[in-house]
């Protein structure tokens, strides 16, 4: 079940972040203390969900996180960049859709 849990989150953040979200506590406790606690994970799903996920993977069980587990969700960071900027790269080669 491990397994089948990390292809979703590799191909489908934010369907893993919501079923998270549902059927597991974490993604409550690693916003617990912060404001709006539902808004984050909201615009985590939408603008950032690989940093998301891992932010609630690294915080959620272990509470405040050390240099590795920020090194983690950089690295999530650095996927969510690279999709969006795989994005924009994509979005010249349509025809018609090319800025000037």
């Amino acid at each position: 079940m491990p397994c089948l849990f990390a292809l979703l989150g590799a191909f489908a953040p934010r369907i893993a972040l919501f079923f998270l979200w549902i059927f597991t506590p974490l993604v409550n406790t690693s916003f617990n203390g912060w404001i709006l606690p539902w808004l984050w994970p909201i615009l985590g799903i939408i603008f950032l969900p690989f940093t998301t996920l891992l932010y609630v993977l690294v915080v959620g069980p272990l509470g405040p996180t050390n240099f590795w587990g920020w090194l983690v969700v950089f690295l999530g960071f650095l996927i969510d960049l690279r999709a969006y900027s795989d994005a924009a790269a994509n979005r010249n080669r349509m025809p018609g859709m090319a800025t000037a």
